[in-house]
């Protein structure tokens, strides 16, 4: 068997992988990296770089090829980093970058956050002791090689994969994950909670929040850290601050400007290098005075501050009661190193937030020069960086939106669009590029995003406020108390709507239907194709006396016939359609699972069944008419949706409850999502797993038809 290690050269003279230094890297030592393998005749045809440190950086050179990281194939847990020197910490950084771009780009997922923050979860993981010590990771897509460290390299070849390790961190997955995430702006509320529960407890263990800037935007991290200000508890905030506010990273014409006054408040600490100077003037003094000065010392650090801020605290952080530490350069682990075990032995520090500048894509060239820093990226060649795009002959979803809210907004002034920092994910940087005065990003705010949709409708303006229908839960009381309350006309799309695929249950869009369609003034649709949902578009934006809302999901069309130019023609409200008639059995599908409906009946048709297939379009109101026809005609009715439980499917059996159609023969049955939440994998493994595949859909009908035994062979 091949054995591997590592030679490390200083001299450029002896060494056969470095080339001649360049004149303006010559004042630098340069060291390479590589591996030789022990089997090769001469111990070098083997030979391949895996990287050079040049000038105090290293440079990975990213062939294609496994990486070779003879330092990282000893690190199984965060125990084994603990007596390495900081060269060493170095060295593995490099050999963490290599193995994540050479592992995503197998599986595809969240590459350039995780790359961001290498040095950072190397130096938490040197210093501080999990699964003891607490690490909460914001969002968690940057959390890469953080379980690359904490015992799954092993299984990050089934990243985001059915029955893999999952994109964001999991308790259930390993005890080095403290907190379950997936959405922003959680890390410190719930960092506080742990950090007082430990004390409670009479424990000693350190808890450490990492948020992201792009999750400062959102109004839970300042209610969390008002509140540790006031309790005055020990943790620690990591604030890293990549000047990336917007997911993804990018507008059509390049890098999205960071919104908000926090991204410009940021930047000027950064860019003060007079504050930093005197900071450290303030900290030499601290210590010069010695332990029994503290308040002295303490006069002498916000002395220093008020030179630079008038006399006004230097950073709001500290008037929320935080104790500021930075700006910190993120990637030289020496320093992050320092300041860590320093924070970490100091007695009762109360809160401390530790601001770290950090470089999304950091080392991996493709994804520092991509306009979107390769945010979300599917399978890719690790050398140039090109992802493997599948192709199809129809658009996603969210483009279709996009296209259609063009057109309604050419011919309507009054159409304006809001997003929460995902102008990408929603379709709506194709609207900014059309309409850059009618267009709002408000940052990872979503409750702020409805509330000021709402004041746009005060004003006579027609505004479209999309948001993923999961993160759209994080607005819920501003759209009951101030849309629906005041009847007013906010159009809400909600994209990824239903199962998601592999970004799992935090993303999954399962309960839309249900807490929009129980609001007394909400008109609640779902279109079952892309022609579809361009229609009610236009009736959404028709629609000016009460709010609507429509519900997409995530992938592509089915090729439906669009309408001209792509303008959609508004729908009468509450009426659906029927598809194929058929008799005895109905479905009567909510959405896109329309289609399932309609390939069931193809699947039954061959057995001799000719079930009517009806299009709902609306949850509310509903077709009544519709609905009554349909459970007069028909022995057997089922209702299908792919939303939980009190959906569609409620709604319609609360109808015929109540007018007593179910006193009769009717044979009622509805189709939804599983009361669980369904982990992440493929979209037809979770359709499966679901119980909605039109396999299901046929099932279900024979079953119902006395046909079980026939039933059991479909799947």
């Amino acid at each position: 068997m091949a054995v591997s290690r590592f030679v490390v050269r200083t001299n450029p003279s002896i060494s056969p992988c470095l080339k001649p230094p360049s004149p303006s890297l010559g004042h630098g030592k340069q060291s390479c990296v590589r591996a030789c393998a022990a089997n090769t005749p001469n111990g070098d045809e083997g030979n391949k770089m895996v990287g050079k440190k040049m000038g105090g950086q290293w440079k990975i050179e990213f062939t294609g090829e496994k990486p070779l990281t003879p330092l990282l194939d000893t690190i199984n847990y965060p125990v084994h980093m603990k007596n390495l020197s900081n060269q060493d910490l170095e060295q593995l950084a490099a050999e963490l970058r290599a193995d994540i771009v050479s592992k995503v780009s197998k599986t595809g997922g969240h590459l350039s956050s995780s790359l961001g923050v290498v040095e950072l979860t190397v130096a938490l993981h040197h210093v501080f002791n999990t699964p003891d010590d607490k690490i909460i990771w914001d969002v968690g897509h940057q959390a890469y090689p953080h379980k690359i460290l904490t015992g799954r390299r092993s299984r990050m070849h089934t990243l985001r994969k059915t029955s893999g390790l999952a994109g964001f961190p999991k308790r259930e997955e390993s005890g080095h994950d403290a907190f379950g995430v997936g959405h922003s702006s959680t890390s410190i509320s719930a960092g506080l909670g742990m950090a007082v529960a430990r004390d409670l407890l009479g424990k000693a263990n350190n808890v450490i929040s990492v948020i992201g800037d792009g999750a400062m935007t959102a109004g839970q991290a300042y209610e969390a850290m008002n509140n540790a200000g006031y309790l005055d508890t020990n943790m620690i905030v990591i604030l890293n601050d990549n000047k990336q506010v917007s997911l993804p990273t990018a507008t059509l014409d390049g890098p999205a400007t960071p919104v908000g006054a926090l991204s410009k408040t940021l930047t000027k600490l950064q860019s003060s290098t007079k504050f930093r100077k005197l900071r450290e003037a303030a900290k030499s003094i601290t210590k010069q005075l010695g332990e029994q000065t503290h308040e002295v010392a303490a006069k002498v650090d916000g002395y220093t501050r008020g030179m630079l801020t008038n006399g006004r605290s230097c950073t709001l952080f500290e008037e929320l009661g935080l104790y500021y530490i930075g700006p910190v350069d993120g990637h030289n682990i020496e320093d992050l190193i320092t300041i860590f075990q320093k924070v970490k032995e100091t007695p009762a520090p109360g809160p401390v937030l530790i601001h770290i500048i950090t470089e999304k894509g950091k080392g991996y060239p493709p994804a520092e020069a991509a306009a979107d820093k390769m945010h979300g990226v599917v399978k890719f060649d690790p050398k140039t960086g090109q992802q493997f795009k599948s192709k199809s002959s129809t658009l996603p979803y969210t483009r279709y939106f996009a296209e259609s809210l063009i057109k309604e907004a050419e011919v309507d002034d009054k159409i304006v669009a809001i997003h929460a920092a995902m102008g990408g994910g929603t379709g709506l940087n194709f609207f900014q590029k059309r309409f850059p005065e009618r267009c709002f990003d408000v940052g990872i705010a979503e409750q702020h995003a409805v509330t000021f949709a709402a004041g746009l409708a005060t004003e006579g303006l027609k505004p479209f406020c999309a948001i993923y229908s999961s993160f759209l839960q994080r607005g819920y009381d501003q759209v009951v108390h101030d849309v629906d309350l005041q009847k007013l006309p906010v159009r809400f799309a909600m994209d990824r709507a239903g199962l998601v695929g592999a970004d799992g249950p935090t993303h999954c869009g399962a309960f839309d239907i249900t807490y929009m369609a129980c609001l007394p003034n909400m008109v609640v649709m779902a279109p079952s194709d892309e022609a579809e949902l361009m229609h009610m578009i236009a009736t959404a934006a028709a629609i000016d006396d009460r709010p609507s809302c429509f519900r997409f999901p995530r992938g592509n069309g089915i090729g439906a016939v669009l309408p001209p130019d792509n303008k959609g023609t508004p729908l009468e409200i509450g009426k659906g359609r029927i598809l194929i008639e058929g008799h005895r059995v109905a479905l009567l599908g909510y959405g896109s699972i329309v289609q399932n409906c309609v390939e069931a009946a193809s699947i039954l048709r061959s057995r001799n069944v000719f079930v009517t297939v009806a299009d709902a379009r609306f949850c509310k109101p509903l077709d009544t008419d519709l609905i009554r026809r349909l459970a007069k005609e028909h022995e057997i009715l089922i209702t299908v949706e792919e939303g939980s439980i009190g959906g569609f499917g409620s709604h319609v059996s609360h109808f015929l409850c109540l007018n007593g159609i179910l006193d009769g023969s009717l044979k009622l049955r509805a189709m939804v999502l599983p009361d669980r939440y369904i982990d992440h994998g493929s979209p037809e493994d979770q359709i499966q797993e679901a119980g909605l595949s039109s396999k299901h859909i046929s099932g279900t009908v024979l079953s119902l038809l006395g046909r079980q035994k026939e039933a059991l062979t479909l799947n």
